[in-house]
């Protein structure tokens, strides 16, 4: 059961990586600092945006239950 769990861990940290990745810059942050704030915004879609919000949050949770899971099996 603990395999299980672990191969899911580390596919969806993989996943939560390139999903965060993939967000765009919201600016004042180092984004700005190195350059990230020269973006344009003609490649982006609100639709698109919210879908991967969903996509990185559902991620995220999985992520989370999967640590938190581990962490009862270990204890066990």
């Amino acid at each position: 059961m603990t395999v299980a769990f672990s191969v899911i861990l580390i596919i969806t940290s993989l996943l939560m990586i390139l999903l965060v990745l993939l967000h765009k810059g919201k600016g004042g942050g180092l984004s700005d600092l190195f350059g990230g704030g020269i973006s344009s915004s003609l490649g982006s879609s609100s639709v698109v945006e919210r879908n991967l919000d969903r996509i990185t949050i559902v991620t995220g949770s999985i992520w989370f239950i999967c640590i938190v899971a581990l962490g009862i099996l270990d204890k066990h």
